[in-house]
Formats: structure tokens, sequence, C-alpha cells
């Protein structure tokens, strides 16, 4: 049996988590249950890092001792990641004895192979960061560039790691191993950094008493990030070289936001190097969560509000949309309207609508799961996507797509909507016709079933129910075609995903077209807030393909490519342009308009265009990368 190690940071607890620390952690929930999916032993570590200095002034603030406060606040965590439904197998404390045992052998091994030397050290220190900044890092406002705070000038005695020794070491290693930092622009950030030269770092200190003892030198303790680093270690049992580490050590991904990865893969295999352990295969770097464009940061007090989005729509809702919204190595801007799109596009109507329809369909024609038995058209297509889904999403997941794995996962969903399209398969209940809706309808159970085995890793609740709707007694993890038993009863179900309409989220109607006798004069333009004018997510998309719509003279219907996701949108612009015209243009779509229904055909989005005698498309002068955000 193969062995798969993920990790997330250990997080301050300084406070309690907020969504940037759910971000990462949702990100390896999804390689660890994927891993346990696939047959793979799994160990996945999270927990608390809580020896730092911001955790110490937190506890004084409060009147507490730095342990006591630190019992109060990691149960936030624990909490939360029940909440979050993470499955994670360790939920590590540096409180531990465990870990203050492996930081001091780990640190021990570092000084007894002749790299641990003592010096003098001053320089600018951020207190958030819990680093120092090098000269040619600072600004001349000596400013922290993650919390915009003021930097502290730090002057004493520590000890010293031989970092610059490990130079060429680790350029050497980078190049060799080109998926050891993803993704690609966190690599070459570090390589750059490598490039301009390394120099030894302090890991100790003498001015505080909260944190782990030196093991040769009781009057400096070690500095965090080294003993930080370690956890990965100590947390498996380092200290005694136990089964666990043996069996899950190196890690194969340590997972983290983008602004520690310097930390993760420059620091942390040196020192691995220096104690003659392997190293972690890959380092992840994910971009940052932003509200209002900034970042999400626990002491400049900007958060996402996560109770209030999950009471409304359920977490796996809230978990989808962090997953599917955002490239997992960008940073992603977080809006409740998308998540609201998202909510009532993907997983009411698209995902849930289906198993609605499939379900109401076999409860009014059969008593239970039918015997596919009469082949036909569309058959073999379907069969071969599902295929062809599984293997593209393990090339995705292994490569952290997780918004590319979900709309992999959607594009199938989608077939088998148009499937039951295709095929009417709800004219087919007369005797003559009904083995072959039979078979579709097997077809179509099959695919739900399938998707929930694929969903799981990201949406676990709802996988779950899916299968209990079907008729499964225990959860199937196969992912494979043709496994689903004939002759289950499936239940009539309560839709998984029941559309929430929300006042907030409403899109404004348009007034009555009546005119009063006397009407005032106009004024030329309506002014709205800035903070509504945001609401609107406008992405630059390209035109795949364009047909007109049967009945209806203005209407076209346009398939877009936003870069990230593909869509159907409605546009009334065939008066104007002929439909070969428009395919291969690059055009403005509003993406935050929930789905609407025209002519009996989907729309999801809006096409900008200035409207007067005549229509013309808002086009971009120059060529930008597929959805890009319009501001």
């Amino acid at each position: 049996m193969s062995t798969f190690y993920v990790t997330t940071p250990i997080y301050y607890p300084n406070s309690e988590p907020h969504a940037g620390n759910a971000y990462t952690t949702i990100a390896a929930d999804v390689l660890a249950r994927y891993h346990r999916l696939k047959g793979n032993k799994v160990c996945f570590l999270t927990g608390v890092d809580e020896h730092a200095a911001n955790v110490y002034n937190a506890a004084k603030k409060e009147g507490l001792s730095p342990q006591a406060y630190c019992d109060k606040i990691a149960p936030t965590f624990v909490k939360l990641w029940e909440r979050l439904n993470i499955s994670h197998d360790i939920f590590f404390r540096t409180t531990s004895d465990l870990h203050k045992r492996g930081a001091q052998k780990f640190l021990n091994v570092l000084y007894d192979n002749g790299d641990v030397y003592k010096g003098k050290y001053e320089g600018y220190y951020c207190l958030s960061c819990e680093e120092f900044f090098s000269e040619k890092e600072l600004t001349d406002e000596k400013i922290c560039p993650v919390h915009k705070l003021p930097l502290q000038w730090l002057e004493e005695e520590n000890y010293f790691f031989r970092l610059s020794k490990y130079q060429d070491r680790l350029l050497a290693h980078i190049h060799e191993n080109p998926d050891f930092v993803y993704p690609v622009a966190r690599r070459n950030e570090l390589l750059n950094f490598l490039e301009s030269g390394l120099q030894d770092v302090s890991i100790s200190r003498a001015s505080l008493s909260w944190g782990i003892p030196f093991p040769f030198d009781p009057e400096h303790i070690i500095y965090i990030w080294i003993e930080a680093l370690s956890n990965y270690i100590t947390a498996l049992g380092y200290e005694t070289s136990s089964e666990h580490y043996q069996t899950f050590w190196p890690a194969d991904v340590h997972m983290m936001g983008k602004d520690i990865t310097r930390f993760h893969a420059l620091l942390w295999p040196a020192m691995l190097m220096a104690a003659n352990l392997p190293l972690p295969k890959h380092i992840v770097g994910h971009g940052w969560l932003t509200k209002n464009g900034e970042a999400l940061s626990k002491t400049r007090g900007i958060f996402i509000d996560m109770d209030g989005d999950i009471a409304t729509y359920g977490v796996d809702a809230f978990r989808y949309y962090l997953l599917r919204e955002f490239s997992f190595g960008n940073d992603g801007d977080y809006r409740p309207a998308r998540l609201h799109a998202r909510y009532n596009a993907d997983l009411a109507n698209d995902l849930g609508n289906l198993l609605n329809r499939v379900l109401g369909l076999v409860n009014k024609n059969f008593e239970a799961i039918p015997t596919p038995t009469t082949p036909g058209e569309f058959d073999d297509e379907v069969k071969e996507m599902a295929q062809t889904t599984v293997d593209k999403l393990d090339e995705h997941i292994n490569t952290f797509a997780f918004d590319t794995a979900l709309e992999t996962i959607w594009e199938f969903v989608r077939r088998i909507n148009r499937y039951i399209q295709q095929t009417q398969v709800w004219t087919l209940a007369k005797p003559e016709t009904k083995p072959r809706m039979g078979t579709i309808l097997y077809n179509s159970l099959e695919a739900l079933r399938l998707i929930s085995v694929l969903i799981s890793p990201f949406i676990p609740e709802t996988a779950e129910k899916i299968q209990k709707q079907i008729g499964l007694a225990d959860f199937d993890t196969v992912a494979e075609w043709g496994c689903l038993p004939a002759g289950l009863t499936v239940s009539k179900g309560e839709p998984i995903f029941p559309r929430i309409d929300t006042k907030e989220q409403k899109q404004p109607q348009p007034e009555a077209a009546a005119k009063p006798k006397q009407q005032k004069k106009k004024k030329t333009t309506d002014l709205v807030s800035f903070a509504d004018f945001q609401k609107l997510d406008l992405r630059v998309a390209l035109i795949l393909a364009v047909e007109p719509i049967e009945g209806a003279d203005r209407l076209l219907k346009l398939q877009v490519d936003l870069g990230t996701e593909k869509r159907q949108v409605v546009a009334g612009i065939a008066e104007h342009y002929k439909p070969e015209a428009l395919v291969g243009k690059q055009v403005i779509v509003v993406a935050n308009l929930e789905p609407a229904t025209i002519r009996n055909v989907e729309s999801h989005g809006m096409i900008l265009a200035g409207s007067g005698d005549s229509v013309v498309l808002a086009t971009l002068e120059t060529e930008m990368p597929l959805g890009t955000q319009v501001r």
C-alpha cells in the first residue's frame, strides 16, 4: 500500500482561526481524502504553533498565562475543522512534551554536525511574522510588507544556523526537481532569492522566556520558526524514530500560504540536509484570499464572515466556492455574490436538479433501479466521458489544480443533463420503449454515483447524500463505470441544494414602463455606491461558438470561455451580428448574475454592449488572459 503524508502549517493561536486558515486546511483535506479514495495509507497533520511572541503578548493582554491562553484558543481551531468537515489524523500542539523533546533532539543534531554557532544579531523584526528582514527587503519606512506595521529594531546575542553553507545544494535540488516548489511563480521567486545569496539565520532568542529552551544552553529558547518547522517530524515521533515516522516521512505535500514558502522551501530543507534527513517532495504555496483587494489578516482585522455564509449556504457550498472560484496558485477575491451565484448555478441547478429529475422519473416509472438492457444513442459517449473525467481528475489533483478538477467534474454533470434532454427519456414510458427508458435512467444514476465518488474529496456531505438517495447503504468509493447494482430502491429525497434567494443577492428588476402625463426631466446618470459597483464581477471571456435560438429573432446562444470554465450566455444581438462574425472575439461578461431561462435556454451571465440605434459589443483593444477581472 502506498502512503501519503500531507501537512498544513501549524497556525498561530494568537486569535481564533480565519478564512485564510480554512482555505489552506480545506485544500489539504481534499488531498488527504483523494488519496484515501485511491486506497493509500494517509496521514494528515494540522495544529497550532503556540510558542510565539504574538501569542505571549495576546495572553498578557487578557491577563492569562501563555499556556492558559493557548488552552483557550486551540479548541477554536478544532471546532472550526469539525464544522468544515476536515479529516485530519493529527491535531498537533507545540506545547506537547512529544514536540519539545523532538525539537530539542533535532537542534542537538544540527549543533553536533557543526551547523550551529553563537554570534550577535542586529536587524529589523516583525513581531506578527516572527521574522527578521534583511536590508535589501526593507523600504525607507521600515514597514512589514505583509502586516503593514512598523518593524522593530532588535539587537541580541543569538545562536545561528549556517544557512549560507547550503545555498548551492538548495539551488541544485530546486533545479533538479522542478516540482519541488509549486506553483512556478513561487519557484521562480525562490530561485531569484537564492541566486542573490543566502545569509546565516538567527535561531535563538535570549530576550523571551516563552518557548522551548536550547538543550545545550537553557538561557536561550529556540526561535519559533526553527521549532515550528520541526513539528512535521516531531508529530510523527521523530524523537524515538517511531514506526509512524518511518512510515510517513518524508512528507508528500507541505501546504501553506505563499507568504511562508521561503521558510519551508529554503530554511527547512537546509536544516534537513544538515541533519541528513530526506526532504519533503512538494512545497505548495497557494495565493492569498483577499477581501476588497486586501489580504486577510487577524492582526489588521480583515476577515471573511465564514459563520454567516456557512449558515446560509452550508459547509459544502462554502468548500466548493473556495476551491472552484480561485486558481489555487493565484490570489482570489472573496465575494459573497459569487458564492451565491455558484450555489444556485453549479450546485442547485446543475447537480441538484439533475439528481431530483432522475430520481423523480425512476420513482414514477419503476419500483427500483432498472436493469440496463437496451443500449442506444449517446450511451457510449457518456461512458467514455466518465472514464476521461476520472483520468483528468487525477492529473488535476496531482498538480493542485482544484478549480480545474471541479470544472472537469461539472462538465460531466452538464453532459448528463444534456443526455437527459437528448434522449427525451420522459417520453419513453410506453411499454414498447420502457426498456430503453430504464437503460437511460440506469446510466444516469450510475453517472450520479460516479460523480458522487469524484466530488467526495471536495464536498463530502453532498457525496454521501447523493449515494443515500440513490439507495446505497454504504458509501461506494469505486470510480469505475458499471458498479451500481440494479434493484436498489431509490428515495424520493429532499433537494440537496434548495435554491436560495436572498434580498441582498437578487438582481434589480426593471421599473414599470408606464409614463406619467407630466414627466419630470430625468437625470442622465443615476449614481450608485462604490460598494454596489464592487458586487459586479466583470470578466474577460472568449466567444467559442454561436448559434441562433429557434423562434427568437433577436437572440443568440453563445458559448464563452472564462479561462477556468466555459458558460452558455444568451444575448439579444442577433439583429446586429452574424454568428460567424462573433466567434473568436474577446468580450466582457458579467459573471455573477443569477442564471436566467430565456426562451427555454439557460443563460449564465451577460455580455456587455453599447446600445443605441445599433448594438456594439464591449471588446478589448489588446488581448488579455481569459478570466481577467475588469475593474
